[in-house]
């Protein structure tokens, strides 16, 4: 048996081909080994330290790893998995419980929030990120709490944030909203009227002008007199960032909310996918 693998726009995925039918209708996605019950064939992948996701397809296995695991070291075991699930003649889902449309997937835990979770991750993959991926952007799901669905979202994926939300929340009546992952962090700063002046700010007058960039500029938190940023979608890595920052939004700031100082980058410009503009332009 060859197994063919193919890369995706997230290096955290990768999409094996075994040559065969894996699900002969619809599509199946586990956000947690506890929910693939009812597939044997994820049920195997899920044994394998490091795979956090497992998403069947027609003909196709897309894995998602752990952020510290590296694919070298997981590729031979899940290519082991895969092999040793064609040849035992076990079901890619149990027979009876199976049936699923495009808009569907399986879950091998009935309880509720467990369902939400794998609905929420068969959309983000077969909806939601090859959309995201034309502009060079990515979403990867990383928990859905209270109605709540936290995202990492990358590159251009971050002015799509009130796309990604309607669809969630047309397709899947719980969702109620979306946020950065980073964000389910609690930080008390922001909730204090300083903050909400400062978010007020930013939300009016800040990312309405950034939004033409394709960025968004985001409070992560509120400490004494010093606000901490996050440049975020054309504003991440883009060469102009420290006069974004010293000539916008610091200045805004500053002069609405006297309370503040001092306003701090947070962002990680390294990892931007997609700046307006790139350093030395």
């Amino acid at each position: 048996m060859f197994i063919q693998t193919e890369t995706t726009s997230n290096p955290a995925t990768l999409k094996f081909l075994p040559g065969n039918v894996v699900m002969p209708a619809g599509s199946a996605a586990f956000a947690k080994a506890e929910n693939a019950k009812k597939s044997p064939l994820a049920k195997r992948l899920f044994e394998i330290e490091g795979v956090v996701r497992v998403l069947l397809e027609k003909d196709s296995v897309s894995i998602n790893k752990a952020d510290d695991k590296d694919w070298d070291i997981l590729k031979p075991s899940i290519l082991g998995a895969i092999m040793d699930h064609y040849t035992s003649g076990d079901p890619t889902i149990t027979p009876n419980k199976s049936e699923a449309s495009s808009d569907e997937s399986i879950d091998g835990n009935d309880e509720g929030e467990s369902d939400i979770e794998t609905r929420i991750l068969d959309l983000i993959e077969t909806r939601i990120r090859p959309s995201t991926s034309q502009g060079g952007g990515d979403v990867i799901f990383r928990e859905f709490k209270d109605g709540i669905v936290f995202l990492e979202m990358m590159g251009s994926a971050v002015g799509l944030k009130a796309g990604i939300e309607n669809m969630l929340r047309h397709y899947i009546p719980e969702v109620q909203g979306v946020k950065d992952f980073r964000d389910s962090i609690p930080k008390p700063g922001l909730e204090t009227p300083v903050a909400q002046a400062v978010q007020g700010v930013l939300d009016e007058k800040v990312n309405p002008a950034v939004a033409s960039h394709g960025g968004h500029i985001a409070l992560i938190d509120v400490q004494e007199s010093t606000a901490y940023i996050r440049l975020e979608g054309g504003c991440q890595g883009c060469g102009m960032a420290d006069v974004t920052l010293k000539q916008g939004v610091e200045k805004e700031i500053l002069a609405a909310v006297p309370e503040i100082t001092a306003v701090l980058d947070s962002t990680d410009h390294n990892s931007g996918d997609n700046p307006y503009y790139s350093p030395g332009k």
